[in-house]
């Protein structure tokens, strides 16, 4: 559909594969097979979920909130919750809200999903995104913890840089340029990215961050035993990874597989490292995210599972 070939999307970005939704498929659906899933793998009920936040760019509409909608679906009725919109660092900003929640004490069980639908807003004529994002992502279950050793949160450092907005955004459809003829003809509501520009910030401030997270702990990237950064591109991951000193056998790696899931990715990510049996507990994690707003972030975590 567009001019590329499977050896220069490869090169540039390490994507193999990307799977997108099936006819009628949403972004709810497939976060209440998540969140299910989290639910069976912790041995909770999900009426027992007291919140859950849901990080998406394509919801399965502007309104309600799709946290609302996975709420009715997985039977959680005695939970309440919200979307988190802001693309690719969506699950890492929402798993801190989630955190802080639990700190707090106000919730036992909170739900934290992230899960993207890109094909629903992918322009297929433009070389610059349809490579690169795929659909899909996940959920996880957080609880309080009786001790450090059985798992916590450490420390985490997010910034956005509202300057770089225009840089990786939806022009139509929001109150700036609601949904027109002219907006649909100028398909403006395809995700629109100036690549250069993304990748030059990416490369910068997620292994900054990385690195000044470490740092304010006292530590190096020699100490990490996990790195799950955001599945951007391999350039980008490998660029952090080098900043931070790291082999790459620390590092999670699955967008060969499943391209850019935008919120999805570490979710995904997470699972792959379980899957494979690369993540344990009493492993020391650190998590990367950046994307649009522009914004980006690190956290460290014990891993108690």
């Amino acid at each position: 559909m567009v001019e590329t070939s499977d050896q220069w999307i490869t090169e540039r970005t390490g994507i193999k594969n990307r799977f997108l939704v099936g006819p009628g498929e949403t972004c709810s659906d497939l976060g209440a097979r998540a969140a299910l899933d989290a639910c069976q793998k912790a041995g909770v009920d999900p009426a027992d979920i007291e919140l859950i936040v849901f990080a998406t760019i394509t919801p399965d509409m502007m309104l309600p909130a799709t946290a609302c909608l996975v709420q009715h679906k997985i039977g959680a009725t005695r939970a309440w919750g919200f979307d988190l919109s802001i693309a690719c660092s969506g699950f890492l900003y929402a798993l801190q809200v989630g955190v802080q929640f639990i700190l707090s004490g106000c919730h036992k069980n909170v739900l934290v999903i992230g899960m993207d639908v890109m094909s629903s807003i992918v322009d297929y004529q433009d070389r610059q995104t349809c490579i690169i994002f795929g659909d899909g992502g996940g959920a996880v279950l957080l609880q309080p913890s009786e001790s450090a050793s059985d798992g916590c949160f450490v420390d985490y450092l997010h910034e956005v840089d509202g300057s770089g907005g225009d840089f990786l955004c939806m022009p139509g459809g929001g109150s700036a340029h609601p949904a027109s003829k002219e907006t649909v003809e100028g398909r403006q509501h395809f995700v629109k990215q100036d690549g250069p520009v993304v990748f030059r910030f990416a490369t910068k401030r997620m292994p900054d961050l990385c690195v000044r997270l470490l740092e304010r702990n006292g530590l190096t990237g020699k100490d990490v035993d996990v790195f799950v950064p955001h599945q951007a591109n391999l350039r980008i991951i490998k660029s952090a990874v080098e900043r931070l000193g790291m082999p790459m056998e620390k590092v999670i790696v699955n967008i060969e597989e499943y391209g850019n899931t935008t919120a999805g990715t570490l979710p995904l990510a997470l699972s792959t490292a379980l899957s494979s049996g690369r993540l344990k507990k009493g492993d020391l994690v650190l998590f990367a995210a950046m994307g649009a707003g522009l914004s980006a972030g690190a956290a460290l975590m014990r891993w108690g599972y």
